[in-house]
């Protein structure tokens, strides 16, 4: 069955969490997650999203995002 597209509302603070293949571990040194927090930043800058929170767990984020236009949350 097809997963339904994910809703997405401008102005509204969305709860996203992106796991590891398998829940294996993303993050095997300290430096993973400094390159994450870089292209983090920069997908905020170029989506124009506030960002809220962000915890860095070893197989897995959660972010608090609020998209400004539709569609950001996706890009």
């Amino acid at each position: 069955m097809v997963r339904p597209p994910r809703l997405s509302l401008p102005s509204y603070p969305h709860h996203v969490i992106q796991r590891g293949n398998n829940r294996q571990p993303i993050f095997l040194a300290p430096k993973d997650y400094e390159v994450f927090l870089d292209c983090l930043r920069e997908a905020k800058r170029k989506c124009r999203a506030r960002l809220y929170a962000y915890v860095l767990m070893t197989n897995h984020v959660h972010l608090l995002l609020e998209p400004e236009q539709e569609g950001d949350l996706g890009r």
